[in-house]
């Protein structure tokens, strides 16, 4: 009977073990097993890292937050938005800009999709995360905690 894969995990792994195949590090044994692994570049790394020094509250997204390009972003910006961050504390950034920030996020925060939102630097989740966070008021609390809101407008006096 004729074998569904032309190359077995174990021809693979015996292939790597073989002592003029071995790698020099670790990391190097992975790529044959899974090609799209990659390091982040440090170009890249600076790159994210200096977005994220732009704002106390950014999020990487696809599209604008006035014209955001898929759901999720949409999503994302709208619960912002609803908790009341400030906006002169926010920033977004279009992935759809940047082929190399759009899978480079992925790798900086080791999470598969966007959009990412980030308050002081720190990854909190994408989509699913920041709506499961707003649902049960972690996000509110979070976000006052960190002082990213916008200041309560002053009472009418008439």
């Amino acid at each position: 009977m004729a074998s569904l894969f032309r190359r077995s995990v174990f021809q693979t792994t015996r292939t790597l073990l073989r002592p003029s195949t071995v790698p020099s590090t670790p990391l190097a044994a992975l790529r044959p097993l899974y090609p799209s692994f990659r390091q982040l570049s440090s170009e890249v790394r600076t790159t994210i890292d200096s977005v994220l020094s732009t704002a106390p509250v950014v999020l990487f997204m696809k599209g604008t937050p006035e014209t955001p390009q898929c759901g999720f972003s949409k999503a994302s910006v709208q619960i912002l938005g609803l908790q009341g961050v400030d906006p002169d504390k926010f920033a977004a950034y279009n992935v759809l800009e940047d082929e190399e920030v759009r899978q480079g996020i992925k790798e900086y925060s080791n999470w598969p999709t966007i959009p990412q939102l980030y308050i002081n630097k720190e990854f909190v989740g994408g989509c699913d995360i920041l709506v499961s966070m707003h649902q049960n008021g972690e996000l509110a609390d979070l976000l006052e905690k960190e002082g990213v809101l916008a200041p309560a407008p002053e009472a009418e006096t008439k």
